[in-house]
Parts: C-alpha cells; structure tokens; sequence
C-alpha cells in the first residue's frame, strides 16, 4: 500500500463492526446453508450449493480486503486536533460564488459518503481544501466545470 490508509475513529469501528458481522454471523450462516445444500446430493447442479459457495467466496473475500485496510489503517481522531487550518478529520464550511454554505468533513476513503458530506483527504475536493484556512479561496475542478469556493470555517470535532 503506498499511501497511508488515513481513517477516523468513527470509520474505523465501522470497519472493525462489518469484519465482526462477517465472521461471526454472515459467514458460520453461509456455511451452514453450503453444508445443507450438499447433503442433498449432486452439487454440479445443485443451485443453492453453488450460489452458497460464490457467497462464501465473496465474503472470504470481502474479510481479506477488511484484514488489509485494517492493517494498514492510521486512525486520526479529529476531536484531538486543533487550529484553523485544514487536515485530514477537520469539518470545513465553504461559500460558493452564490453565498450558498455547505459543510464537509475530511475522511479516508473507506468512509466516503458524499450525501453525509463527507469526502476523501485523496479526492478533488480533499486535495483542494488541504492546508487552507478560513479566507483561503480555492478552485475544485470538477467534470461538470471548475467551481469556486471560499473556506468560511474549519473545525476539528466530532464526524458529521
């Protein structure tokens, strides 16, 4: 992994909760359904076995990129940061030229969810508010057109 797979506390649990579910109750289900469904004879044409098998698949799966972002994961917790300047966790307010506000939380890309507001430190967005301060204009260039806005407030607090 080159980069460092930056996460906050928040989305770090999520992670830790979804490779829980996996292995404790998704994963012994599926098992079980795959043993079931063997036990009724041919398995060559045994639809239920050979879907329980590929869902199995996709859950080992699943737990292997889990294990991976886990292992490298570096969890920043915004709430012990402080200052007016942007880094990765901070919650920004902008301005657009219409003086219309909206207000965005810095996070890793494994807790990317654009209607929460909520937006990659690696993303356009991310990458342009970095380092900024209240005042600071900056330029997203975005496939629709660039689009200017001004950073009115940074916070470093709990996720949005």
């Amino acid at each position: 992994m080159a980069q460092p797979n930056y996460i906050t506390p928040h989305g770090h649990r999520l992670l830790l909760e979804e490779q829980e579910r996996l292995l404790s109750v998704d994963r012994p289900r599926v098992v079980e359904e795959v043993a079931t469904a063997a036990a009724h004879g041919d398995r060559s044409e045994n639809a239920e076995y050979i879907y329980g098998k590929r869902k199995l698949r996709q859950i080992d799966a699943r737990l292997q990129w889990l294990n991976r972002r886990l292992e490298h994961a570096q969890v920043v917790d915004p709430g012990a940061q402080s200052g007016e300047v942007v880094r990765f966790g901070a919650t920004v307010t902008v301005e657009d030229e219409q003086g219309a506000r909206r207000t965005f939380q810095i996070v890793g890309v494994d807790e990317v969810d654009a209607r929460a507001g909520k937006v990659s430190w690696q993303s356009p967005l991310g990458q342009a508010l970095l380092r900024k301060a209240p005042g600071d204009e900056i330029v997203v260039h975005k496939p629709g057109g660039d689009e200017a806005l001004a950073v009115v407030a940074v916070a470093f607090e709990k996720p949005i």
